[in-house]
């Protein structure tokens, strides 16, 4: 393919209904909101079959909203297409740096599920201040099949080293029903 043709090509990253899910979310300054919000994400997207099992969403340090990502992992035929990561570079493009809190400002991902170990990579190096995760990579696994890579024994401790606040099991209840759920519909496991 040459570069003319390469430059053509657009590859959506999000589904339609993602306009819809945060049109009417404000500023949540909660913890508990802000976990809440990636898992109904998750959640939309096994209802409308649009990805896997898993949300995320970038907030400020006042709550606000910077940008959200699914799992589009079958839908764009790319191992790269975690929630994460698509929440991460549109932060990334909305901010106009590479490392969100380079503007001194803090920002926390909300995770549906613990990140695998692309997805831990890339949090280290995306200047955020704090992770808070649903459900735990056991839950993933057992409750969904999938296989989230091999993490450094003390993950959480050398994130924590990097400045990075992880706090877990927030909403881990909820998190794990939309894995089982997505388990029931026979969702592709990858």
């Amino acid at each position: 393919m040459d570069a003319r043709k390469a430059a053509d090509c657009h590859v959506p990253t999000l589904p339609d209904w993602i306009t819809d899910a945060v049109a009417s979310v404000g500023t949540l300054p909660r913890r508990d909101a802000q976990i809440a919000f990636a898992i109904d994400l998750a959640r939309r997207n096994v209802d409308h079959a649009t990805g896997g099992p898993f949300g995320a969403a970038i907030f400020d340090e006042e709550g606000r909203l910077i940008a959200v990502g699914v799992n589009r992992v079958v839908p764009l035929r790319s191992s790269l297409a975690h929630a994460e990561i698509i929440a991460l570079v549109a932060a990334q493009q909305k901010l106009g740096r590479a490392r969100l809190n380079g503007d001194g400002r803090r920002y926390t991902v909300a995770n549906s599920s613990q990140p695998c170990c692309q997805c831990y990579g890339a949090i280290v190096w995306a200047g955020v201040d704090m992770l808070l995760i649903g459900a735990r990579a056991a839950d993933t696994e057992s409750l969904a099949g999938f296989d989230e890579g091999p993490l450094p024994e003390d993950w959480t401790g050398g994130l924590e080293r990097r400045g990075i606040q992880v706090i877990r099991d927030l909403g881990r209840e909820a998190a794990c029903t939309v894995l089982k759920a997505y388990a029931a519909r026979g969702g592709p496991i990858y």
